[in-house]
């Protein structure tokens, strides 16, 4: 069989859009555990920044280009309220799911859901602030239609699974 050569595997990697959802699988591994095998509680936390990230990925916005050496806009984590429903283990695939549910001036709202196959895990609403300058900055109107949950489920429609 030819070599296709290397393959482009960053969309890939950052899960998929399924309607106003953004779903990221991720592998449970001994290094997000505690002694007891089932999965430190602060792992979610980058279970869930890793699901906020790639959302923002698939919609076309890199953080790297957003705030440009530390002078461009940034998305700083104002509240976190988490529920956890159940532990995950080792080796166990869970899923990320992440939906803008309110847009604001300068902030927005996310809720975000693990689960282990059709069981949840971890719930978590977070309240998210953008800054520019170390100040708060107006989300650009043209990031805001990319975040907004009615224009995800135009651009989509056919990846809806409900």
């Amino acid at each position: 069989m030819p070599d296709a050569g290397p393959r482009d595997l960053s969309r890939e990697l950052a899960g998929w859009l399924d309607g106003d959802t953004h779903r990221l699988p991720v592998r449970v591994y001994y290094e997000d555990t505690d002694f007891s095998g089932a999965v430190y509680h602060a792992s979610y936390l980058r279970f869930l920044e890793r699901g906020r990230t790639d959302f923002l990925r698939l919609a076309g916005v890199a953080q790297s280009d957003l705030h440009a050496g530390g002078e461009g806009m940034i998305f700083a984590v104002r509240r976190l309220t988490i529920d956890y429903l159940r532990p995950a283990r080792m080796d166990d695939v869970l899923v990320v799911a992440t939906r803008t549910v309110e847009m604001r001036g300068a902030s927005l709202v996310m809720d975000q859901r693990i689960t282990c196959g059709e069981e949840p895990i971890t719930t978590a609403t977070v309240l998210v602030a953008t800054l520019a300058g170390g100040r708060p900055a107006r989300i650009p109107d043209g990031l805001r239609q990319l975040l907004n949950p009615d224009i995800q489920l135009k651009l989509n429609p056919t990846e809806r699974l409900r």
